[in-house]
């Protein structure tokens, strides 16, 4: 058992390790393209919102619906691009588990007849199971729908 603990920490390490990404270099908002929908997070906590349009060393470039703004480099705290592409994904992924959940939980909540003397069980436990499913798919499409889609390409490092 010790060795499966270790084995799962330094693994579960190598992952942690994996995952980390610099996110304060100025250089990640290189990946930008022209008229990707961006969210800049100002220093006064303010959220703008718009289409990228430059960078440079010293600030970034968007447009909002009023024109072309721009917010300096170190008045920045975040910026944040808007993907759509995995929404579908994410929430027919998320649907499924809600569904599959439901399924187990009706059915685990099903009583037999067995011990009764009068008991009307049309569909056995299937019957339940089908009404959790369709219940926890629906929630899970909901929870789906609700799960941000976006990806944080910058994060200035706290002073």
């Amino acid at each position: 058992m010790r060795k499966i603990s270790v084995l799962l920490f330094v693994l579960g390490l190598s992952c942690a390790a994996f995952a980390q990404t610099d996110r304060a270099s100025w250089a990640n908002l290189s990946v930008l393209q022209p008229g990707q929908r961006i969210q800049v997070v100002g220093i006064s906590s303010k959220k703008h919102s718009g289409n990228f349009v430059s960078l440079s060393d010293t600030a970034i470039f968007y447009r909002e619906t009023n024109g072309e703004q721009s917010i300096p480099k170190q008045d920045v705290v975040s910026v944040k691009l808007f993907e759509h592409k995995h929404r579908l994904r994410n929430t027919l992924i998320v649907a499924g588990v809600g569904a599959g959940v439901g399924a187990g939980i009706g059915a685990a909540l099903h009583k037999s007849c067995s011990s009764q003397s009068f008991c009307l069980d049309i569909g056995g436990a299937a019957l339940p199971a089908g009404v959790g499913a369709v219940v926890g798919g629906l929630g899970g499409a909901v929870v789906g729908v609700l799960l941000p889609s976006h990806t944080t390409i910058y994060q200035a490092s706290p002073h």
